[in-house]
């Protein structure tokens, strides 16, 4: 059989005549075999052009990345029923974005709640409205014994907003149905719409926890489609704040479990732990979320050698901090017994869902974007290795807890490193490649974020296209939850910290 998916590479920019344009009965062959060999979708997505609706994928294996698109009908065939689950959050978006049918897909539902963009009736029935979040059929558990719990989408405190429909009996859940997109705010259609500088400010908030992540993404496809050039010294602070931002988010979930089991003192010392790696961001780009630093061809904000001796001593010191806590939450017996076999997603369930991050590693799924797609100065350093790998709650908790000493280790190694940053940079209007494609990918701290950017004939872009590690990965949590006491819910919720809104976009 003839192979018809192109070979690409993490942030290069090829025309889009380069990519095979196949009929959709070979499109879903190519993907039917590439994921049913160890394969995995990066992204998936509709786009409009001349009047025609097409479906592009960026799938990825141990091989690299790879690129195949096609021209669809109103109605195509589903991949999710049929192939895979791990389309199937792909398609429901597809559907809701552009009015396009995947037809057999198991359960297509809303996932944001607008209308579409191509002006076309909805494809989803008569029996909810893209107006009315959650009016929609529930899946329901019949028997004289069963009972439903609704949580959401309204929490206490500053929780964002997320519905949870538990299906029990008694305590023991035997689903989760997770729905989202309360916090939809248009980005994707948005983007092709604003001005060039205002393209980093947008990224930055996609999701508030991984303003590195999301805006590293932004800068490095803006870099590839204008020909920009990053010295060395950019991309040594670049990386350094990609590994802040992991630190900080790892810390901060593990004092939350600490927490979620009644174990207050970790609680409180993470807590304060994580101010000082939020600190350490500011003091590396002015704002302790890392916002205004990554810009298209740079840094806006040059380390000199105050900032490293502030973030190389601050290190020094909390350091043996984080090993003395981290041993007192994993040495005691009743947070074990607690985290072990809790919220467990077998390897395989893992795999057939597409789990990435520190959720699909905790499931021995050996997956890190550093690793197989290196960018910045990842390519000249080593890679972390996970030892604690069952799939539960306490795997995904052992997973941090390696990731942040790694961190660690490898911030230490970057500022070791002599070169410094030539000349801050801030955002300008550029002149984008016409014609044109590149997909951008890094391992957020969550796991693997990526853009896609397609131009037009004169360089502007026309289809933006963001993908969370959060949509790979609330499929995984509905899961943890099977055969689970209800009372399980937070701790399961905070070992993975999905985002709310880097889904609902």
């Amino acid at each position: 059989m003839d192979n018809y998916l192109l070979q690409i590479h993490n942030g290069q920019v090829i025309p889009r005549a380069d990519i095979p344009q196949v009929p959709y009965d070979v499109f879903y062959t190519e993907l039917s075999a590439f994921v049913k060999n160890e394969g995995f979708i990066v992204q998936y997505f509709a786009y409009q052009e001349e009047n025609a609706n097409r479906l592009l994928a960026v799938v990825r294996n141990s091989a690299g990345l790879f690129v195949i698109g096609t021209e669809t009908g109103r109605t195509f065939k589903s991949l999710t029923g049929a192939v895979s689950e791990k389309f199937h959050m792909f398609e429901r978006e597809i559907a809701e974005q552009y009015g396009l049918k995947p037809d057999g897909h198991p359960w297509l539902k809303m996932v944001r709640y607008h209308k579409n963009y191509s002006g076309e009736e909805d494809v989803f029935g008569n029996n909810y409205s893209a107006e009315i979040p959650g009016n929609y059929p529930y899946f329901k558990v019949d028997g004289q014994a069963i009972h439903e719990v609704a949580v959401g989408p309204v929490h206490a405190g500053i929780i964002e907003p997320g519905h949870f429909r538990f299906q029990c009996a008694g305590e023991e859940v035997l689903h989760l149905e997770i729905q989202l997109g309360y916090q939809h705010r248009g980005i994707e259609k948005m983007m092709p719409t604003m001005p060039q500088k205002r393209f980093p400010i947008i990224c930055e908030t996609i999701a508030g926890d991984t303003t590195i992540g999301h805006n590293l993404c932004l800068c490095q496809a803006m870099e590839s489609l204008s020909g920009k050039n990053v010295d060395k010294g950019a991309k040594i602070v670049r990386s350094i704040a990609l590994e802040l931002e992991r630190i900080c988010n790892h810390i901060g979930d593990l004092g939350a479990l600490s927490g979620d089991v009644a174990f207050n003192p970790p609680a409180a010392y993470f807590g304060r732990l994580r101010g000082e790696f939020l600190n350490l961001l500011q003091v590396l780009s002015g704002n302790r979320f890392g916002r205004g630093l990554v810009r298209p061809g740079g840094v806006a904000h040059v380390m000199g050698d105050e900032q490293r001796q502030l973030i190389r001593a601050k290190l020094a010191e909390t350091t043996p901090e984080i090993e003395h806590v981290c041993d007192l939450l994993f040495t005691a017996h009743t947070v074990l017994a607690r985290f072990e076999h809790t919220g467990t997603v077998k390897h395989e369930m893992a795999k057939d869902l597409g789990l990435v991050g520190y959720a699909g590693r905790a499931c021995n799924i050996g997956y890190d974007a550093r690793v197989s797609f290196p960018t910045e100065m990842y390519g000249e350093l080593p890679p972390n290795s996970n030892h604690v790998t069952q799939g539960d709650v306490l795997s995904r908790a052992t997973v941090r807890r390696e990731e942040i000493m790694h961190s660690l280790k490898i911030i230490n190694m970057l500022l070791d490193k002599p070169e410094t940053t030539a000349a801050p940079v801030q955002m300008e209007d550029c002149a984008l490649k016409p014609d044109s494609f590149v997909v951008t990918i890094n391992e957020g701290w969550r796991g693997e974020v990526s853009h896609c950017v397609l131009t037009d004939s004169s360089g502007k872009v026309q289809r933006y296209k963001i993908k969370d590690p959060s949509f790979h990965n609330w499929t995984g949590l509905a899961m943890s939850l099977r055969n689970q006491e209800i009372s399980d819910f937070p701790l399961c919720n905070k070992s993975y910290n999905l985002s709310y809104c880097g889904f609902d976009l």
